[in-house]
């Protein structure tokens, strides 16, 4: 007789027949609950005697395991006849599995979080925006570690959650499903400012200040991270603020036109209210453009009222706009760096971590937004308090031809100005408007058309459901397509010739699949309330969000955003395909282009056939190139140029470690950023300290937008002694300026790099993954 069984942990407990009694009953009460029966427990019993009787006589002189245990259920359950209950039998047994290896990998997952460190745990340094050390940062780690086993348990279809974990596909923020988060907005904050906002603790009324309007752009952005899993970006920061730079202006002309008359006619006294009237009249105010009509009636008043003479009035003309434009600029770089100062430093997600942000600017050619452009770029350029580089937000300068690109353009120092930063500091990136792809959209004046990105590469603006516009729109959610592993099961490095038929067919299966799974979520986020995202939705930060009430659905709304899919590892994937990348031959570029073109194909199939807005992204890499690698090496072993590094290349990019000029780089990723609506960029390496040779640098900015790239940025060291404060290249381990060695100090020199169109921090927080790809980058000549 049979006392004991062997649990899987190899534990021996007591032989409990009543439990295969109840585990029969409940298989066989889900068949005739389907046919409209009512299962017998008298039978369960029955058929487990059998079992036992079955047990007994094989395992006389051993102790069975509960594997061997179930499978004698399932024997004995089709001989008798119940093969219906088999089969529920089986399934409730796979579900039982299912939980159990859900609670173990989570449990892992909060081990590994509790007790490692983040330098020795990949797990801790997923986001290197979040200290993994730190005790907010670890309580995040443990609600994403629940939340992703929750979803994928009670949330999603199970073959997606089984794909994503064996590496088929990988859904993005899978911790955020649960919530019915969007990924990431552009901010309308010249809606937000018009009249003020409230942060849900108060209204904060509208800003009569460069420097208010500085600060409330700055809430504004925490506020909407609060309530999404992704970036934040402002797309027309200039244009919104210049509003803020002319009320700065206005205040400080009207107070020295007053202090002007009390040295002129000893006269303690306020012209507010006379200007006013001008105001009122004319339909212009003080600026820094000043309007004739204006000045001409503003001196015909101070004669009129204070008897002054010709010279007398332009001495008070003169005096009030020489300190009214002094006091403007000196506010608004104050302003610009505080706003700079405050989005490296204020916390989003219950303090875990800093907004994940993106400033758009650069096309704005009033004086008052021109202004706004300039001190931002210079705020960037002083760097953080003791000269660090900022981290956030991530400055994006559009450039345009007939505004910035060319000289005599009226913001072609600006671009200048921004060729000169992004050498020192690695930002602004740059977002090219003359892109066929983006051009089609843009109308002049209308700052709303203008292609705006986000830092991770974000791009939102065809839409079947609305204004093509990029403001108060973002992405709901994406899902990436392993295509490393599909080169490799249909390619010639497995069977000698590529079979191409059989790559298409099961790259269009995963793509479908894809489809399926964006479709689940959006479910998910539609049956959501105003009320859930009291920011984003509450106060109409969202593209039609304003319309609805605080318990309303959002079924509506959320079809203004797109539902996107996106795609690793394209060179991993020719390697193994045909043999060679995209940078090694031109066959392999049209390989690639025909790959990435029917993706994006399927992507505009899609959606035609739902009219909601699929697209296609160069997903940003982060950590799942390392996980897909990780994976797949495990199933194909070291392939030499697919498997054999850490990590898989960076979307459609030629492989960091190739070496390639980097003309020719910015020449072959170029017609890629054409068929990635969703998002892309393109980067190249450069060596040294390029603020020697901006020349060089800007030719690189003007090859990717003769290239028609979308959005683009250049690469370089940024090294920092935390000591002496200097920034700027470091080679080996002696500071330049100070001459101290950091490998007999403590203190170690800060290795700051890019990482995916984000600047996420020095090189020890990135994970493994990262950090390998990040060394095996060669410098483009």
């Amino acid at each position: 007789m049979i006392t004991k069984i062997r649990k899987r942990d190899g534990r021996e407990i007591y032989f409990a027949p009543e439990k295969i009694t109840r585990a029969i009953f409940l298989a066989a009460s889900k068949v005739a609950e389907d046919e409209g029966q009512v299962a017998d427990y008298a039978t369960a019993e029955q058929l487990t005697d059998q079992v036992v009787n079955y047990l007994n006589r094989h395992y006389q002189d051993e102790i069975p395991n509960v594997e061997e245990i179930q499978d004698a259920v399932v024997k004995i359950l089709i001989e008798c006849g119940h093969a219906k209950t088999s089969e529920a039998y089986i399934l409730y047994r796979a579900e039982r599995t299912r939980i159990r290896n859900m609670k173990s990998r989570l449990m892992q997952s909060i081990k590994e979080i509790t007790f490692s460190d983040s330098k020795d745990a990949d797990v801790k340094r997923e986001n290197a925006n979040i200290d993994g050390n730190t005790a907010m940062g670890t309580m995040l780690q443990y609600g994403s570690a629940v939340s992703r086993e929750f979803c994928k348990a009670n949330l999603m279809t199970p073959k997606f959650a089984k794909l994503h974990d064996d590496g088929d596909i990988h859904i993005h923020d899978m911790d955020f499903m649960n919530m019915g988060t969007l990924t990431c907005c552009q901010i309308p904050l010249d809606k937000l400012l018009k009249g003020g906002f409230s942060t849900g603790h108060g209204h904060l009324r509208e800003p009569q200040s460069i420097t208010s309007y500085a600060a409330l752009a700055a809430i504004a952005i925490q506020s909407n991270q609060n309530d999404q899993h992704g970036g934040q970006s402002i797309p027309a920061f200039d244009y919104y603020l210049a509003e803020g730079v002319a009320k700065t202006f206005r205040r400080s002309y009207i107070d020295n036109v007053n202090k002007a008359l009390e040295v002129l006619v000893s006269l303690d006294t306020d012209v507010k209210e006379k200007i006013e009237a001008i105001e009122q009249e004319t339909g212009a105010r003080p600026s820094l453009h000043m309007d004739e009509k204006f000045v001409q009636k503003l001196n015909a008043m101070l004669k009129e009222e204070y008897g002054l003479d010709d010279g007398q009035v332009q001495l008070v003309d003169a005096f009030a706009y020489k300190e009214a434009s002094k006091e403007t600029e000196k506010l608004t770089y104050q302003a610009m760096e505080g706003f700079v100062h405050n989005l490296n430093t204020m916390h989003s997600r219950a303090g875990a971590q800093v907004p994940f942000s993106s400033i758009n600017f650069g096309t704005d050619t009033s004086p008052e937004g021109r202004m706004v452009s300039e001190k931002l770029m210079l705020a960037q350029e002083a760097g953080l308090g003791n000269g660090e580089t900022p981290i956030f937000p991530i400055l994006i300068f559009k450039v345009k031809e007939g505004i910035n690109y060319n000289p005599g353009d009226p913001n072609y120092d600006l671009f200048k100005l921004a060729c000169r930063v992004s050498a020192k500091r690695l930002f602004p990136n740059f977002e090219f408007l003359d892109a066929p792809f983006n051009l089609q959209y843009y109308e002049e004046g209308k700052p709303e058309t203008e292609v705006a990105t986000m830092g991770c590469r974000t791009r939102v603006m065809g839409n079947v459901n609305g204004p093509e516009i990029a403001t108060g729109r973002g992405n709901n959610s994406f899902t990436s397509i392993n295509l490393v592993r599909i080169g490799i099961k249909h390619g010639q490095v497995m069977l000698g010739e590529p079979d191409i038929d059989g790559f298409y067919a099961e790259l269009d299966e995963k793509i479908d699949i894809v489809i399926e799974q964006l479709l689940e979520r959006l479910a998910i986020q539609a049956k959501k309330k105003v009320k859930n995202f009291p920011f984003l939705m509450g106060q109409g930060v969202w593209l039609g969000s304003e319309e609805l009430e605080w318990e309303d659905t959002l079924e509506e709304v959320v079809k203004q955003g797109t539902l996107t899919m996106g795609f690793i590892g394209l060179a991993e994937c020719l390697k193994a395909l045909i043999g060679e990348h995209h940078g090694e031959s031109e066959y392999a570029q049209k390989m690639g282009l025909e790959i990435v073109g029917h993706m994006r194909q399927r992507m505009d199939e899609a959606t035609e056939k739902y009219h909601l807005n699929f697209s296609l992204i160069a997903t940003p890499a982060e950590g799942l190139s390392g996980r897909f690698t990780r994976i797949d090496k495990k199933i194909f072993g070291e392939l030499e140029g697919i498997t054999d590094r850490e990590y898989y290349t960076n979307s459609f990019h030629i492989p960091v470690y190739y070496h390639i000029r980097a003309f020719d780089k910015i020449r072959l990723e170029g017609p890629y950023h054409a068929l990635t609506n969703g998002g892309h960029i393109s980067y190249v390496e450069v060596d040294g300290d390029p603020s020697n040779n901006l020349e060089a640098f800007e030719a690189i900015v003007r090859c990717m937008k003769e290239n028609n790239i979308g959005y683009g940025s250049i690469n370089h060291p940024v090294d920092r002694d935390p000591c002496c404060g200097y920034s700027g290249v470091i080679e080996g381990h002696i500071c330049p300026k100070c001459g101290r060695d950091d490998s007999k100090s403590e203190y170690k020199f800060e290795k700051i790099r890019r990482i995916t169109g984000y600047l996420v921090g020095t090189v020890d927080r990135f994970n493994n993954a990262k950090k390998a790809e990040e060394s095996d980058r060669v410098k483009h000549a």
